[in-house]
């Protein structure tokens, strides 16, 4: 695993699904966002593969990029093009993912446990929480997030 820090991007695995991201149409990138949180709940009890795992990761952090707590992508290994404003149905997709990321079995859990998984964990606890929040404000009949 090329990973270089403990952010959504900060990995070999994450800075190549920001180019597939960047090729997918406006219309189509909400689509690559949901096949990755798709691809991690889907796996069950089965063992999640980190290179799913960090796509999904990366996934949740570009829908909370665009929830009102949310930071914005500013790493040059993002995408390059600015997201349209994604749906909000993605954020429980989303945090559902980032909840089967950290329980085991999980490759990506397990490497990260070996060096400094804690200060990793707390990450991508935020990230759920941003996405929490924005999905619990999202009752009030918003169809799609907002920019921070």
């Amino acid at each position: 695993m090329g990973t270089w820090d403990i952010g959504p991007f900060d990995n070999d695995t994450a800075a190549d699904f920001s180019y597939r991201v960047d090729e997918a149409p406006a219309e189509k990138k909400a689509e690559v966002l949901r096949t990755t949180f798709r691809d991690v709940i889907e796996t069950g009890d089965e063992y999640l593969d980190a290179d799913v795992a960090v796509e999904a990761i990366a996934s949740a952090a570009l829908v909370a990029s665009q929830c009102p707590a949310g930071d914005p992508v500013t790493t040059a290994y993002g995408p390059k093009d600015p997201l349209p404003p994604l749906p909000a149905e993605l954020r429980p997709q989303a945090a559902a993912s980032l909840d089967r990321i950290l329980t085991e079995p999980s490759e990506l859990l397990e490497l990260w446990e070996e060096s400094d998984g804690e200060e990793w964990k707390e990450g991508v606890r935020k990230l759920r929480a941003v996405l929490a929040g924005a999905d619990a404000d999202a009752g009030a009949g918003a169809d799609t997030v907002t920019d921070a």
